[in-house]
């Protein structure tokens, strides 16, 4: 529900304003001066409607003191006695709109609706500003931690990625498999050629063969296009093929032929195409027991297998957590503009002490939770308690009865909570989710869309 801030001294105003507004459902703020209305417009409101003439401060005054804050608030001016000039200059100070006293109803509805839309852009654009300026200031997310296990795991990228050798990562799923294999390419002679990423998990069997190796148009029924397959778009890069247990023999078959020959043939078509690609693989399954069991091709296993890299789990390696916990803190409140929160020390001394079955990907999950519902600027123990669970534990939603008043926001937020645990538990695989869960998969898909889930970097 949006929150309007309603800024005049005339308490007729605000409370037509009010009547007006609380009907179409917004939450209301009031401010019957200036410093009030700035006051209140910083502790956070998605839509300033801000008269000009007010006491102590001005509106025109209060205008200026947001945009000199760069905030991404919109505001609309309201005046019984506005000129061109005032409007002008609102407008340069950032104002979304001008309405006149009294306002009409229609225009003053669409006004705000407006206004809370350039609002929402102002606010994703900041995000993606801060997304381009810290992909220009940090090319890479580090390997964080400072255990053997970890120090190891750089020693053998600082060596390995220089080579041509292929590499296997192994791991539970949220470990950091995906990382490794960045660092790999870009400590490679290859970094300035592409990295594609292959989640064959994710993809149906019978359209692997056509996101690997591309097809011709007409090749089957929806093929309409000729498509450029992951191997041809990774040419004179890195191919990380992730998940590759999840592969089909036939398809495993293909890519064994692609690796012996370092060339493909697009689906449907007769040519043969060189390619030059360094293939990086990811499992969190046992492939030598799936090749006993007839489920991996033998050969395809040594062939991908030249270098070994086990990415141990957080429960291995408990000491790193603070550290990991630290750094995605401030990564996710950078990226969201957040105000300044840190840990205190027996809230990271309970996250030490969690099972983390999600490992480094459901810790990521936790710390942007404890960030968004925990108050005050530092998370606690008693924060880690009320919204940090053990499975069977019945906090989590004990915590979320405290936090919410509102019945579809508790629904909508213990959904969430729920969706993203057991995409975590089954490695992001939305229809493995799906299937344990029991909804359609498409289904799921309009559940993340709705819900906002993301899947963690």
């Amino acid at each position: 529900m949006p929150t309007v801030l309603i800024a005049d001294d005339e308490p007729a105003i605000r409370r037509t304003l009010r009547e007006i507004l609380e009907f179409e459902g917004y939450a209301i703020e009031e401010a019957a001066d200036g410093d009030e209305a700035l006051d209140k417009a910083r502790a956070g409101v998605d839509l300033v409607l801000l008269d000009i003439k007010m006491p102590k401060r001005d509106g025109m005054e209060v205008l200026q003191a947001l945009h000199d804050a760069e905030s991404t608030v919109p505001v609309v001016m309201i005046s019984g006695h506005g000129t061109v000039e005032t409007a002008v200059e609102a407008t340069q100070l950032g104002a979304v709109d001008f309405l006149e006293k009294p306002p009409d109803l229609n225009r003053l509805l669409v006004t705000v609706r407006g206004a809370l839309d350039r609002g929402q852009l102002r606010v994703e654009n900041t995000r993606l500003k801060q997304v381009v300026r810290d992909a220009g200031t940090s090319d890479l997310t580090p390997i964080v931690g400072d255990s053997p296990a970890i120090a190891r795991i750089q020693q053998t990228v600082a060596r390995v990625a220089p080579s041509e050798a292929r590499v296997l990562i192994t791991g539970e799923p949220g470990t950091g498999k995906e990382l490794v294999a960045r660092h790999l390419h870009a400590q490679s002679s290859r970094a300035d050629g592409p990295l594609v990423e292959v989640n064959c998990a994710a993809i149906p069997s019978e359209l692997i063969e056509s996101e690997l190796f591309g097809h011709e148009k007409g090749a089957f029924t929806g093929a309409t296009k000729q498509r450029i397959g992951k191997f041809e778009q990774a040419d004179g890069g890195t191919l990380f093929l992730d998940e590759i247990g999840d592969m089909s023999l036939d398809a495993q078959a293909k890519v064994l032929r692609a690796l012996q020959e370092n060339r493909i043939t697009r689906v449907g078509g007769d040519r043969s195409i060189s390619v030059d690609v360094r293939v990086v693989a990811a499992t969190n399954r046992d492939l030598l027991q799936q090749v006993d069991e007839k489920r991996f091709r033998e050969d395809l296993y040594h062939r991908l297998s030249v270098i070994l890299i086990h990415v141990p789990p957080l429960r291995e390696r408990r000491g790193d957590i603070p550290d990991i916990a630290g750094y995605i803190l401030r990564q996710v409140m950078r990226r969201n503009g957040m105000a300044d929160k840190s840990f205190a020390g027996d809230a990271l001394d309970r996250l030490r002490h969690q099972e983390w079955r999600g490992n480094v990907r459901e810790l990521r999950n936790v710390v942007e939770r404890l960030l968004i519902l925990s108050d005050g600027d530092e998370i606690t123990a008693a924060d880690v308690e009320r919204y940090v669970v053990p499975s069977g534990s019945g906090s989590s939603a004990g915590g979320l009865i405290d936090r919410y008043d509102s019945l579809f926001e508790f629904r909508d937020q213990a959904e969430k909570l729920f969706i993203e645990r057991k995409l975590t538990e089954n490695d992001w695989n939305v229809s493995a989710t799906a299937e344990l869960i029991g909804i359609q998969r498409s289904h799921l898909y309009n559940k993340l869309k709705d819900l906002n889930i993301e899947r963690p970097e």
